[in-house]
């Protein structure tokens, strides 16, 4: 019998030459950051990791629920041993990831600067992990009772993807308030990825926020949720224009998204655009585009297109 453990096998020669190909992307890369110097834009040294910044929020959601999102030998006996030694890794994780960030935007402060401040944001996040932990609370209990298919809430803790969206958004939310928003794009990113539904960290979302079934919700930068907000699957919450300055470059950091106030509730595949505001207790029914306020208590649907159905011969 041949032994085929012990065949070898032979790769034919590449149809061009690697050294070239390296020489040849080395170039491109050389180029774009001149570039970039000579705009004066970020420095070309250090930057934070999306898959280091990956396995850092698992850790942190573990903290933040070590008996359902933690390892398999957490009990209610030693949850706080893997909670202290959850944050024990992930922190100092974290302020690496940071520190990256704070030396690529402002390469000009000195290492004692970029530590103090470092430090300040991580240690303001740590203490708002109980508060995060809240709101998380308030969203897993509203989708619960909105919800008719759930049947506990660890069912939509462990299985609704909207769950892992929020729970990225409120740590990335925070870390974007306190000063590190390319991390916080980053984790944001990381949700986006794993269930098709974009937040932007700098988005505010009020509690008992519920997102059912979730996957193409946009939600843009500036946008405001309020209190017991109810959105579909492929709701956009986006910019309908964008402001440029003299030179003809976007304004960043405007408000061009909705406000959305308490109670509202947006079905799949609503689009509202622009600096408005959908008043409270509101309801904004499914296809619907929108591109001016609404007053409390409205209810918006589309009403231009229509479905005609017509009989036929039943299927033998």
């Amino acid at each position: 019998m041949r032994d085929m453990g012990k065949a070898e096998v032979e790769f034919p020669e590449p149809p061009f030459a690697i050294d070239d190909v390296v020489a040849h992307l080395r170039r491109v890369r050389e180029g774009w950051r001149d570039a970039r110097s000579k705009r004066g834009d970020y420095g070309a040294v250090g930057f934070p990791s999306r898959h280091a910044l990956g396995r850092i929020i698992d850790v942190l959601a573990a903290a933040l629920f070590p008996l359902r999102l933690g390892p398999a030998e957490v009990t209610a006996a030693n949850e706080d041993i893997f909670v202290a030694a959850s944050l024990q890794s992930a922190l100092p994780l974290l302020a690496a990831q940071v520190r990256m960030e704070l030396h690529y935007s402002h390469p000009q402060d000195c290492d004692a600067t970029v530590d103090a401040e470092v430090n300040r944001i991580v240690g303001e996040l740590a203490a708002r992990l109980p508060e995060i932990r809240r709101l998380l609370d308030s969203d897993v209990e509203a989708a619960f009772d909105g919800d008719p298919a759930a049947r506990c809430v660890d069912e939509v803790l462990l299985c609704y993807p909207f769950v892992t969206a929020v729970l990225h958004h409120r740590v990335a939310h925070e870390l974007y308030k306190l000063g590190a928003p390319l991390v916080a794009r980053i984790i944001a990113e990381i949700a986006h990825s794993r269930t098709g539904i974009d937040i932007h960290p700098g988005a505010t979302i009020g509690e008992s926020f519920f997102i059912d079934h979730g996957t193409g919700v946009v939600i843009g930068q500036t946008a405001i949720i309020g209190k017991r907000v109810r959105i579909y699957q492929a709701v956009t919450l986006g910019a309908r224009s964008f402001s440029t300055d003299e030179e003809g470059r976007l304004v960043k950091d405007e408000p061009r998204h909705p406000i959305i106030e308490d109670d509202v509730t947006i079905y799949a595949g609503a689009t509202i655009l622009g600096r408005v505001t959908i008043g409270r207790c509101s309801v904004i029914g499914g296809n619907v585009w929108l591109t001016r306020s609404v007053p409390p208590g409205s209810r918006v649907r589309q009403t231009q297109a229509s479905v005609t159905v017509e009989a036929g011969d039943p299927c033998d």
